[in-house]
């Protein structure tokens, strides 16, 4: 869901940087797993494009840098359902991906932001990368595990 990318202040507090659309359910996760190793989340808020949080047991800017670039997970569980009409990006990998003429693209591999928008990579016979936004993708059928979206095969 994201990386640390350092501390913050001099009290134990970490900055990640989250992936894609993540950053509003790593703030409200209570347990982050960083590596092989959870924590229990004191407290964490968004600060900027950035979360910052405390974790319990990290009380020095020291303990807070030796976590820089691991990469922070929760659990599926803890994110709990998004709501109609909204994902949760990860829910999305490995759905087929159909364009409005029907051809299949290929099935959503992974996810990264490019800072305006969520982007999907979706592989097939070729490698797309394709624009997470309402212009693009008009359907998503969770059941059916399939996306449909507004771009032309050759693209």
């Amino acid at each position: 869901m994201g990386r640390v990318a350092g501390s913050y202040g001099l009290r134990g507090w970490i900055k990640v940087v989250p992936g894609g659309g993540v950053a509003q359910a790593l703030a409200g996760a209570r347990e982050w797993w960083l590596g092989e190793q959870r924590y229990d989340v004191s407290e964490a808020k968004l600060h900027g494009a950035t979360v910052v949080a405390k974790l319990a047991g990290m009380e020095s800017r020291e303990q807070a840098l030796e976590l820089k670039g691991a990469r922070v997970a929760v659990e599926r569980a803890a994110l709990g359902d998004p709501g109609e009409g909204h994902y949760i990006l990860v829910d999305l990998v490995g759905l087929e991906v159909r364009n409005e003429q029907g051809d299949v693209l290929g099935t959503v591999k992974r996810w990264f932001s490019n800072g305006p928008q969520d982007v999907m990579e979706v592989a097939g016979e070729r490698t797309r990368l394709i624009p997470w936004v309402s212009a693009i993708v008009k359907e998503v059928d969770l059941a059916g595990r399939r996306i449909r979206v507004d771009w032309d095969r050759e693209w």
